[in-house]
């Protein structure tokens, strides 16, 4: 078996592009989007026509709308192909604002049930800001599984698990990039490899307190720059891989063994922990790459909305 198959026995394999015409080499389970890998995916050519249609076909509404009409038909294409779940990404400019990212979402949800997709088949992906994560927790309440992403740190992991929120997307790739950077030529790649990088060791962390303590919430690793990373975290409850990552673990054969287990025996000396807002936004604030790579992070995933905006715009 190659890696990506022995990957399957641990791990649901989610992939992580709006290219949705990859997906059926790698038969992932799973799928997500964002505002990048959309905005990346509408200026290919096999793309283009997907967009102008969409647009085209909703000239008198409004822009919010009609981007939110393009999100949910790439994510209709996506669910063609995966058998299981799509994330759509709620707009992050309203990264700070609850009340709107409810009602984004909840228009979000309801583009895809009149399409006839349950919302079982969707995660709709959130800023882990302490108001989204407040957000997220009205929308579970509602049946509206959610997806948090932009996340760095131990307390937003901890804040997702107590709102009850289906699924968290820990970014191990940009925690390893803010790590690398700081240490400048200090940076030893070899001995901040494998179980040492510092984007596994947060995931690590992360899915042990949740088996420690029975929180359902999902931990689906993302955001990486190598395969190593996720030979470190096979086992992991899922992992979002880009297709060429994908595609070097498929021309791989060797053993691929379980890095991670639910096992209790794994999660000694884990420690309950409850953040308040208070504690959370000081936690948050006291972790200097937590803070630096969620700021950076809204702000390129905002950029990356304002361009699609444009490019839609420019349809009208």
């Amino acid at each position: 078996m190659n890696q990506l198959d022995q990957l399957k026995q641990y791990t649901t394999v989610v992939a992580d592009t709006g290219n949705f015409k990859q997906l059926a080499a790698f038969a992932p389970r799973d799928a997500t989007t964002n505002p990048s890998l959309i905005l990346k995916a509408v200026q290919q050519p096999d793309y283009a026509p997907l967009l102008t249609e969409t647009v085209a076909a909703r000239k008198d509404k409004p822009l919010e709308s009609v981007v939110d009409e393009v999100l949910v038909r790439f994510g209709l294409e996506i669910l063609k192909v995966v058998p299981g779940r799509v994330s759509t990404e709620v707009d992050a400019r309203l990264s700070f604002d609850t009340a709107c990212t409810i009602a984004r979402a909840k228009r979000l949800i309801t583009l895809y049930e009149r399409a006839g997709i349950g919302r079982e088949r969707v995660l709709i992906k959130v800023a882990a800001t302490w108001e989204g994560i407040q957000a997220a927790r009205a929308l579970e309440h509602e049946g509206i599984h959610c997806n948090l992403t932009l996340l760095f740190s131990f307390c937003q992991a901890v804040a997702c698990g107590d709102a009850g929120v289906t699924l968290i997307s820990p970014f191990v790739g940009r925690i390893y990039d803010w790590y690398k950077k700081a240490a400048g030529p200090a940076w030893d790649e070899a001995a901040n490899a494998g179980v040492n990088d510092p984007g596994v060791k947060s995931v690590t962390q992360i899915y042990r307190y949740y088996k420690k303590f029975g929180i359902p919430t999902e931990v689906m690793g993302a955001s990486f720059r190598n395969i190593g990373q996720i030979h470190a975290l096979a086992g992991c409850d899922l992992l979002t891989i880009s297709p060429e990552l994908l595609a070097q673990l498929q021309a791989t054969e060797a053993p691929l063994a379980r890095a991670l287990s639910p096992d209790p025996a794994e999660c000694a000396g884990v420690h309950a922990v409850m953040f308040n807002e208070p504690a959370f936004r000081y936690a948050l604030n006291d972790d200097a790459m937590a803070s630096d790579k969620l700021s950076e992070g809204i702000r390129a995933f905002a950029a990356d909305a304002i361009k699609l905006d444009k490019m839609i715009e420019g349809l009208k």
